[in-house]
């Protein structure tokens, strides 16, 4: 035998003694690679689902905390239900407060009607008959006789009588100022209940009607310095954007008495805010104002 057929045999007989370790390893990488490829794929359908499922479900909505209203100082009943757009009357209906509706800071007050609580009925109990007349008195009953020009007694009473509203009758307004009208109300614009008359700073601002005032402040934002006259148990009005204030709470003002000065807004615009409101709610001021 040559000595090329001695090496052909040679490696033939090596490659029988490797092709077994190779086949081995073979097999080995592609279990391994097989393995991987479940796991990534097992591993992004699990983060596609859970994507999927954060995308269906919306979160959940914050619920604000409504139907109550704690009293901060310089609050009145008038500008709590005013920012709320009620009525003073209802507000005290349901807070159980009663005139001069009097209220302290962190005074819980309800803006929504309270639940009705349903009390077990109790029947009430019978007062057994008397079935022996009282005994009779001997004594004679006092005739109590009046001298003659003698004066009446006067009789007090007892039911507490209620403050007559400022105007019972029919309101006779007048223009609060004179000017341009820049807005008008809108019913569909919350930032449109009123009207707004361009004028000078100083310009002179009046009650459009008589009535008591009875809020005067800065609280209510949007309105700057703003006055709250309470015409009758139907009517309000508000006067804002006010540079010098010439009344305070609880003072009865005419018809067409000056009450303050015209004031300039954040723009920079000299003018008055004026609305009216009908039982807490914006009505336009154009409807009850003359013409002209």
């Amino acid at each position: 035998m040559s000595a090329d057929d001695k090496m052909f045999v040679q490696e033939k007989r090596l490659d029988r003694m490797c092709y077994p370790g190779i086949l081995i390893r073979g097999l080995l990488i592609g279990s391994v690679l097989l393995l991987m490829t479940a796991v990534i794929g097992g591993c992004a359908s699990q983060g596609a689902s859970v994507g999927y499922k954060q995308q269906s479900k919306p979160r959940p909505s914050v619920k604000r905390p409504g139907g109550t209203y704690r009293v901060r100082k310089g609050d009145s009943l008038y500008s709590i239900a005013w920012r709320a757009g009620l009525d003073y009357q209802t507000v005290a209906r349901w807070n159980n407060l009663r005139s001069p509706y009097t209220i302290y800071p962190g005074q819980i007050i309800r803006l929504s009607p309270p639940k009705l609580s349903r009390k077990p009925h109790v029947a009430a109990e019978k007062t057994p008959k008397r079935t022996t007349p009282p005994p009779a008195s001997n004594k004679k009953p006092v005739l109590k006789t009046r001298p003659k020009n003698a004066p009446k007694p006067v009789v007090k009473s007892t039911k507490t009588r209620k403050a007559p509203p400022v105007s019972s009758g029919k309101l006779q307004w007048r223009w609060p100022t004179k000017g341009k009208i820049l807005s008008r109300y809108s019913s569909a614009d919350a930032s449109r209940s009123g009207i707004k008359i361009a004028g000078k700073p100083g310009q002179k601002v009046l009650a459009a009607e008589a009535g008591e005032v009875v809020y005067v402040g800065s609280g209510l934002i949007g309105y700057g310095q703003l006055i709250i006259i309470k015409h009758n148990n139907k009517y309000l009005s508000a006067y804002g954007h006010n540079s010098n204030l010439l009344v305070k709470e609880g003072d009865v003002v005419k018809r067409g008495q000056h009450i303050s000065n015209m004031g300039i807004t954040n723009q920079g615009k000299a003018l008055l805010y004026f609305e009216v409101r009908r039982y807490g709610k914006p009505v336009d001021p154009l409807a009850y104002l003359p013409r002209g």
